[in-house]
């Protein structure tokens, strides 16, 4: 028996509120592991980390971009 073919054994017989649960947690691994996959391809580009570093360095410096605060207003 297959590994997805347990666990909906298990879930089937499981009461409404428990199943939800298990599918809150499914969904929370899939977004964590989504997570980890884009910080990986972030941190293994060259182009992306030159890019972060040279934006440390001129923040640092004080000569980076500086966003205007109807820009920061429009985040929230």
């Amino acid at each position: 028996m297959e590994i997805a073919e347990k666990i909906h054994e298990h879930v089937k017989k499981m009461p409404f509120e428990m199943a939800s649960e298990v599918l809150d947690f499914i969904e929370f691994l899939e977004s964590k592991h989504q997570h980890f996959q884009e910080t990986d391809y972030v941190l293994n580009n060259p182009l992306l980390m030159a890019q972060i570093a040279q934006s440390q360095k001129t923040f640092q410096q004080g000569t980076g971009y500086i966003a205007t605060q109807e820009q920061l207003d429009a985040l929230n």
